[in-house]
């Protein structure tokens, strides 16, 4: 079942999710980067997939990255969280639908509840229902 995120965010979903914004702004300093999926705990526990460019066209093949990357995340007691990192606005992209397909149906498959999100350096947003967040100066808190 794929949770979609809606206001009020929950303070501890937003910790998680500022978190993957953070962790890709300090992590990635190109202009141009690959698309990142992540699956996991932002700053904690968590796997990633790089693809090549096309090396995922496949519907099929993009479900079985997802179950996979779940499949090596330890069982969550809320709903899974991924993530795809990518550059450039967080307008919707084929490619976050494509990855938003893949997880909800690998969810549904494993019959685990999912969030999934598109982060940015600066912001993350959530394809499914437009809840984001954006900011200007970033900075890990003391």
């Amino acid at each position: 079942m794929s949770v979609g995120i809606v206001e009020p965010v929950p303070d501890a979903l937003h910790l998680l999710l500022r978190q993957a914004v953070l962790a890709l702004a300090e992590s990635e300093r190109r202009r141009q980067f690959p698309p990142v999926l992540h699956a996991g705990t932002p700053g904690g526990s968590h796997v990633a997939f790089q693809a090549v460019r096309d090396e995922c066209d496949d519907a099929a093949l993009r479900v079985d990255v997802v179950e996979a990357l779940l499949g090596r995340v330890a069982p969550p007691a809320e709903p899974a969280l991924v993530w795809l990192a990518r550059p450039g606005p967080l307008d919707v992209q084929d490619l976050d639908l494509h990855w938003l397909a893949a997880a909800a149906a690998a969810a549904g498959e494993l019959g685990v509840g999912l969030r999934m999100v598109v982060v940015n350096r600066r912001s993350w947003r959530d394809p499914r229902t437009g809840v984001g967040r954006e900011w200007r100066r970033l900075r890990r808190r003391s």
